[in-house]
């Protein structure tokens, strides 16, 4: 029994179980889309449905990132202690327990309709592709950004069974607070990959790092701001996008001085941002009842 429970405790450290900033970041902008699309609660079918998903298709992400960064994560000081990386996971579990887990997301999705299926592929596509994009990419975090930005016409297909123009652009501003968080998260590590020739978006932008991070965070407040104000949206998400104007400028004095801890708890505390973002698209439509 203890070699089981030994097992499973690598399993979910493996998926980063006891680490939900990473779903998070993908749950807050899919029940926004979600809340959207419906015009308020979508059901608990559909809310548990992308709920479960989001966190199945994390971690299949986690395993299959592991598994293609295994020789290069054991000369990184934060990932070299992985299951995958030590070897206490081998990679035909890890790729098995991707599968698993996907397979088990695709059933929920099958619950939907056949658009959001559609999506569903695409968006398993891009899923693996990402962690391969580290190689060839400039700035991989581009690729990051849409796979976890799907959720968003996922949603809109659940819910509607199209995927309209506003969806593009909810999708648009998710991408920009992609690479404003995934720069963050390079940040940290960018020693490391200079060492072993990996491409960031922190290499990449250099001394403009912290510049263009903010730049992002700003370009999510203006797209999502103007594609929701002219939905009819008003007192409430202002105010909510006033709170992550605040946010950004929190993080900016977090990152300023680009050390590791600094970097790293502006990554993780990013999750609060889509909170903010998802509490003030709920609240302006409970008050259009």
């Amino acid at each position: 029994m203890s070699a089981v429970r030994t097992r499973l405790a690598l399993y979910l450290d493996l998926i980063r179980w006891n680490r939900p900033a990473g779903w998070l970041l993908l749950l807050w902008p899919t029940l926004s889309a979600l809340w959207i699309a419906a015009g308020g609660f979508p059901g608990w079918r559909l809310l548990t449905v992308f709920v479960l998903g989001t966190i199945l298709m994390r971690s299949a992400g986690c395993c299959v990132n592991d598994v293609a960064d295994r020789e290069f994560d054991r000369h990184v000081k934060r990932t070299a202690q992985r299951p995958v990386t030590t070897g206490a996971v081998s990679v035909r579990e890890a790729l098995t327990l991707a599968a698993v887990l996907a397979a088990a997301a695709f059933g929920l999705v099958l619950l939907t309709n056949a658009l959001t299926i559609a999506w569903s592929v695409a968006a398993l596509a891009i899923t693996l592709i990402y962690p391969f994009a580290k190689r060839y990419v400039a700035m991989p975090q581009a690729v990051l950004g849409v796979a976890f930005s799907f959720g968003i016409p996922m949603a809109f297909a659940a819910v509607t069974n199209e995927v309209p123009v506003l969806a593009a652009w909810l999708l648009l501003g998710n991408w920009c607070w992609v690479l404003a968080y995934d720069t963050e998260y390079a940040m940290v590590d960018r020693d490391d990959d200079l060492k072993l020739g990996m491409k960031t978006s922190a290499i990449t932008l250099g001394r403009f790092d912290v510049a263009a991070v903010l730049g992002f965070y700003l370009a999510l407040v203006l797209v999502w701001g103007l594609a929701l104000g002219d939905q009819g949206y008003g007192v409430p998400l202002g105010a909510a996008l006033a709170l992550v104007l605040v946010q950004v400028a929190w993080h900016a004095q977090m990152i300023r001085g680009r050390t590791r801890d600094g970097c790293f708890r502006a990554f993780r505390l990013n999750h609060w941002i889509g909170l903010t973002l998802f509490a003030g698209i709920v609240i302006d439509l409970l008050l259009r009842k």
